[in-house]
C-alpha cells in the first residue's frame, strides 16, 4: 500500500464522523473549539479502524466521490439531531412571540445567532435532554451501525432521498407546533377574555391592563409546559431518527 493508499483510506474514515459531528447539537455547536471537532473527529474514525472494510482507490477522481458521498451521509445523520434542536427554538419562538417576548433577545451558544429568551430556553432544553437520554452514545452506534448498512464506496442517489428530507424538515415544523399549541390556545382565550372585558366595561385602558396580564397569564402557561418539554423531545427523536437511516440510505 502506497502512501496515497494511506492518506486516502485516512481522508475516508474522517469524512462520514467528521460531517456527523460538526452538524450534531453540543459537538457541532458554536461553542464547540474547531479544533476540538477535529480531533474527537479524527479519533473517533481511528476507532472504526478495525471495525470498518476499507475501500478500494484507484484513482483521486474516485477518492473525490467516495469522500463526498460519505460526507453526505455523515450530514443526513446529523440532521435528524439538529432537527430536534431547531423544532424546540421553533417552539420557542411561537411561544415568545405570544408572550410579546420576541425583542428580549440573546446569543444563543448552540447556534451562534440571537434567539428570543423562550428559543433559547427550549433549544437547551432540547439538548439536554439529547445528552440525559444517553444520545452521544446513540450517535456513536448509529454512525457504526451505518457502515454495515451503508459500507464504503462509490454509489448513486436513490429516488427516494428528495421526499425524505422533505419529511424530515416538515416534522420540525410538526414539533415547534406541538410545543408551542397550549401557549396558543391558552393566548387565544386570554384574547377573548380581555375582548369580552372592552365589551363589559368600555371605560377601562386595555392597552395598559391587557399587555400585564397576557404576560403574567402566558408565564404561568408557559411553566406548567416546560415540563412536558423533554418527552415531546423524546418522542420526536426516534421519528427523526428513522427519517434520516431512510434518507442516509438513499445513497445505497
Amino acid at each position: 500500500m502506497n502512501e496515497f493508499s494511506v492518506m486516502a483510506q485516512l481522508g475516508i474514515l474522517v469524512a462520514r464522523p467528521g460531517a456527523l459531528i460538526a452538524g450534531a447539537p453540543a459537538f457541532g455547536g458554536a461553542f464547540a473549539p474547531a479544533p476540538v471537532r477535529m480531533g474527537l473527529a479524527i479519533v473517533v474514525a481511528i476507532l472504526l479502524v478495525p471495525a470498518v472494510p476499507t475501500a478500494v482507490i484507484t484513482s483521486p477522481a474516485s477518492l473525490v466521490l467516495v469522500v463526498a458521498r460519505e460526507m453526505a451521509i455523515g450530514a443526513l445523520l446529523a440532521l435528524s439531531l439538529r432537527a430536534i434542536i431547531a423544532g424546540a427554538e421553533l417552539g420557542g419562538h411561537l411561544t415568545g412571540s405570544q408572550l410579546m417576548l420576541s425583542y428580549g433577545s440573546v446569543v444563543d451558544p448552540q447556534g451562534g445567532v440571537r434567539n428570543n429568551l423562550v428559543a433559547a430556553l427550549y433549544g437547551n432544553l432540547a439538548l439536554l435532554t439529547f445528552l440525559a437520554m444517553n444520545g452521544h452514545h446513540m450517535l456513536l452506534r448509529t454512525l457504526a451501525a451505518s457502515y454495515e448498512a451503508l459500507p464504503i464506496g462509490i454509489s448513486g442517489i436513490g429516488p427516494t432521498l428528495g421526499a425524505t428530507v422533505v419529511q424530515l424538515l416538515g416534522t420540525i415544523f410538526v414539533l415547534g407546533a406541538r410545543l408551542a399549541a397550549p401557549i396558543v390556545v391558552v393566548m387565544l382565550l386570554v384574547e377573548v377574555g380581555t375582548a369580552l372585558m372592552a365589551r363589559v366595561a368600555p371605560s377601562l385602558n386595555l392597552l395598559a391592563v391587557a399587555p400585564p396580564i397576557r404576560v403574567a397569564v402566558g408565564l404561568i402557561a408557559m411553566a406548567a409546559m416546560v415540563p412536558f418539554v423533554p418527552p415531546i423531545i423524546r418522542a420526536a427523536s426516534s421519528t427523526l431518527g428513522d427519517l434520516a437511516l431512510r434518507a442516509a440510505g438513499a445513497f445505497r
